[in-house]
């Protein structure tokens, strides 16, 4: 399983000795804005909660200020580093909070095949904007978690507990089942296919 505690291996971009997290390979895509607003379609190869190395027709200069919206990550924005004939990398600008966030995701991300998570998965992953909130059991205990990753036919949450497989759960207002346990959490697959507007509550 990937973790963020160790610098990556030597990739173009950033110098390794100059990073502070483990860069995962992601290949999504996205759009973004330079300074001067022009948008480019781009293709984000690898990633980490502090950095970020992107394939793209721009070529923006050395510290210049990028904002992009990533497919499954949304908005992201930092400062150019490093250029490449590959592309550019930026330094990530985000609280300790969005790179706690960034790290959950990533994780789901490079973790999924792992997890036995298709890439062709039913329902495409949604960005949550609200991440925390509580599962409650059959028995009405309840516990606080943080939605990684949420689609309409399931969710991976962060959580301390680990209810057993097949445990039935309610996640806000969806109820499901524990299918997976991973490293952070337990990923659920709701009883029945939720509609976007049943996942408003965190969208």
């Amino acid at each position: 399983m990937y973790s963020f505690q160790q610098a990556a291996p030597a990739k173009p971009g950033i110098p390794v000795e100059q990073r502070h997290f483990q860069r995962v390979s992601v290949n999504l895509s996205g759009r973004l804005m330079l300074p001067n607003h022009d948008e480019y379609e781009c293709l984000v190869i690898d990633m980490s909660p502090g950095d970020a190395f992107f394939a793209c027709v721009a070529r923006p200069r050395s510290g210049e200020r990028i904002i992009a919206y990533v497919d499954h990550l949304g908005r992201i924005e930092g400062n150019v580093v490093a250029s490449s004939d590959q592309g550019f990398a930026i330094a990530l600008t985000a609280t300790d909070r969005k790179r706690e966030k960034l790290a959950a995701q990533l994780t789901w991300i490079a973790n999924k095949h792992e997890l036995g998570l298709p890439e062709d998965r039913r329902h495409s992953r949604l960005a949550p904007r609200k991440t925390r909130t509580e599962i409650t059991l059959d028995d009405g205990r309840k516990y606080p978690c943080r939605i990684i990753d949420l689609s309409m036919s399931g969710a991976a949450v962060d959580i301390e507990v680990r209810p057993a497989l097949g445990t039935p759960v309610q996640l806000g207002n969806m109820r499901g089942r524990v299918v997976r346990h991973f490293q952070e959490g337990v990923a659920i697959e709701f009883s029945s296919v939720q509609s976007r507007e049943a996942l408003t509550e965190f969208l």
